[in-house]
């Protein structure tokens, strides 16, 4: 079957199809045949996997007359950094409330990678101590735009909810026209999970495409029972949108055990995973999501969880500028 997505409005921020590159190497590093669907690539703002949300979430916004955007993150936050970068695309104002709720602190987390480039594409950017000050500087925001008569769309964290979703039953439509052009059998999609829209949008497109491939979504910030609920109550909530029947998601697995002692916080697993996929395919993960996803790959590999020989598709949803954001820990790791 196809997914119609015509009816909802949107923008054009990506270069789509993103590649669906070989990993010759790395596969036969892990004993398997890998393959990354390369998201991190193409795009304003550096690419990355929010650019497939925003593409709905801004259609929808500049559809009800918006010219303010206002949505939320962490002080290292990749949503934060495409938003901005799609807001100055459209001549849009942008005001990114950051919320320090990371355990890291220092002058490479806090003055370099993606909120560098937040202030470069012009976002007026509010970082907060927690979440009683993000919520009186959002209601500050509010009311400043009320009384300046402009029009405001708020988008959640990670641009997850039922619009947003959209973008990645978009991108899973795109994937599978890729694997089939290829002649290929996929066994297992692993795909990170943190605010869940877009394994939720991985998830409810290949059930909408009737696939039985495994959706294998890898945690980095809650455990996998709020994961799957996150991800479940997205994913009803598109197909809603999409006037289809509340998915099942039979083939959904959701796994948490890279994601160690917080969001954020990198683990020497994750450190070995990155620096894998870097030293057999020149390939730049993320501390945050990539790295840890790649972690949950390489152990479900190594247990047998991931059968020996099978094809294997890693969704890499970006995240560079936010490496440089924990240099000292690479530069340490180097010097060791």
């Amino acid at each position: 079957m196809t997914i119609d997505l015509s009816a909802f409005p949107r923008v054009a921020l990506g270069h789509w199809p993103t590649p669906l590159d070989e990993c010759p190497r790395l596969g036969a590093e892990l004993g398997i045949q890998l393959l990354l669907k390369r998201d991190d690539v193409g795009g304003v703002g550096a690419g990355g996997n929010k650019l497939r949300k925003l593409e709905f979430l801004l259609g929808a916004a500049l559809d009800r007359g918006a010219d303010t955007v206002i949505t939320f993150g962490a002080v290292q936050t990749n949503h934060g950094r495409q938003t901005a970068a799609a807001c100055a695309r459209l001549g849009l104002r942008c005001e990114l409330v950051l919320t320090r709720s990371v355990a890291r602190t220092g002058q490479a987390y806090e003055e370099s990678g993606n909120i560098v480039l937040d202030h470069l594409y012009g976002a007026n950017v509010h970082l907060c101590a927690d979440a009683e000050e993000t919520a009186a500087v959002y209601n500050r925001l509010l009311a400043e735009a009320e009384a300046q008569g402009r029009t405001v769309a708020t988008f959640p964290v990670g641009g997850s909810d039922e619009v947003g979703v959209l973008g990645y039953v978009a991108a899973t439509v795109e994937l599978f026209q890729q694997v089939d052009s290829l002649g290929l059998d996929v066994g297992t999609l692993v795909v990170p999970v943190g605010s869940a829209g877009t394994a939720a949008g991985v998830a409810l497109g290949a059930e909408l495409l009737c696939r039985t491939t495994r959706v294998e979504a890898a945690c980095v910030s809650h455990t996998a029972e709020e994961s799957r609920a996150d991800i479940t109550r997205l994913a009803g909530a598109a197909a809603g949108l999409l006037g289809a029947a509340e998915p099942a998601l039979p083939e959904l697995v959701v796994d948490d055990r890279a994601v160690g002692p917080a969001y954020g916080v990198p683990t020497e697993e994750m450190w070995r995973a990155l620096e894998l996929f870097a030293r057999t395919e020149g390939v730049t993960l993320d501390p945050v999501y990539t790295g840890k996803a790649a972690a949950c790959l390489v152990d479900r590999v190594r247990t047998g969880e991931i059968a020996p020989g099978e094809t294997v598709v890693f969704l890499h949803t970006g995240g560079l500028p936010g490496l440089f954001a924990y240099a000292p820990d690479l530069l340490a790791r180097a010097g060791s």
